[in-house]
């Protein structure tokens, strides 16, 4: 697609919208898609290089999508020096750690777990509330609950861990609550898969912000906010400030805008450009998201500059940085 019909395209967003001049600057068409039959993971930040490795030994050997993307994010689940994935995250406002997930595959078939506590692989738990119950979404108390009523244990460490609670308590003396951008605090890991039969599927897991009021869930566990995959289409997730994904339903925007014939990164920047007409107080807010089409093709767009992702595919395995709108210092 040409740069001018581009442009032109984006006017459907709606007549008052200003196209940054960093964006039209440096946008460009997402990547050549791989071979035919070649999987493809691609997952958000510099933890999903280790998130990757994992699904690779699945989609590498020819397995199913699906499961490479639950044993990819609990990868990162299981890294307990990471402080916005798992129970090594840091906690809310009350000093409990919560967990969110969600998994979706081909045929939309989906599961959640919002506000889970003292279990290590929420991941896991949503995969079994999407094979086996009619629900989406389970949450908090009934989520754990039925957890460990369907095999799964607490974990038997400290919650939050040692260091983890020595900084909530310095953090208690001012009780300042504030979002950066690229700082971790709200820096999920969503990972989008496609496997050598063209079959895609999607996870998405966060221990959320830092020190959030009690309660609070954000766009990670919700289909359609965090994660959305059409197997027509593609797929696409999210990372940053949750709200603003909720808000704008934002990854399944994203499929929408490909699924009207936007590439990849043409539709994140879609969407980010719409945050930003929504949300014109945006400042320390970043946003990110990260798209695949069934084709194989995969692109990235953010709010701020910093926003990166990890590529795995038969011949690379990388950091790709994302365009972006704004540049923050």
């Amino acid at each position: 697609m040409s740069r001018r019909k581009f442009l032109k395209n984006l006017g459907a967003l709606g007549a008052g919208t200003v196209i940054s001049p960093l964006a039209a600057q440096t946008h460009s068409s997402s990547s050549l898609p791989p071979k035919k039959n070649s999987p493809v993971v691609i997952s958000t930040w510099i933890h999903g290089m280790e998130a990757n490795a994992g699904a690779w030994e699945i989609l590498g050997a020819g397995g199913d999508a699906l499961d490479a993307v639950q044993k990819g994010v609990a990868v990162t689940e299981s890294d307990m020096t990471n402080r916005s994935v798992g129970l090594g995250g840091r906690p809310d406002r009350d000093g409990h750690v919560t967990l969110d997930a969600c998994i979706m595959d081909h045929d939309s078939r989906c599961g959640s777990v919002a506000f889970l506590e003292d279990i290590q692989h929420p991941i896991d738990v949503a995969r079994a509330v999407m094979d086996k119950t009619p629900h989406v979404m389970l949450v908090g108390e009934g989520a754990q609950k039925w957890a460990l009523e369907n095999g799964f244990s607490k974990v038997d460490y400290p919650v939050p861990l040692p260091q983890v609670q020595k900084d909530y308590e310095d953090w208690l003396i001012k009780s300042e609550y504030k979002t950066g951008v690229n700082v971790e605090n709200h820096d999920t890991i969503g990972m989008l898969a496609l496997d050598a039969s063209g079959r895609m599927a999607g996870a998405c897991t966060t221990s959320g912000m830092a020190y959030k009021i009690r309660g609070r869930v954000g766009d990670s566990p919700i289909i359609g906010a965090g994660l959305f995959i059409d197997g027509d289409v593609g797929g696409a997730t999210a990372t940053g400030v949750g709200e603003a994904m909720i808000r704008t339903a934002g990854a399944s925007a994203v499929v929408e805008s490909m699924r009207r014939g936007a590439s990849p990164e043409e539709a994140c920047y879609d969407i980010v450009q719409r945050i930003l007409k929504k949300h014109p107080g945006v400042e320390g807010m970043q946003v990110g998201f990260l798209a695949m089409n069934v084709q194989g093709e995969y692109g990235g767009y953010s709010v701020y500059n910093g926003f990166n992702y990890a590529l795995r595919t038969q011949d690379r395995n990388e950091m790709v940085d994302a365009k972006y709108m704004r540049t923050w210092e």
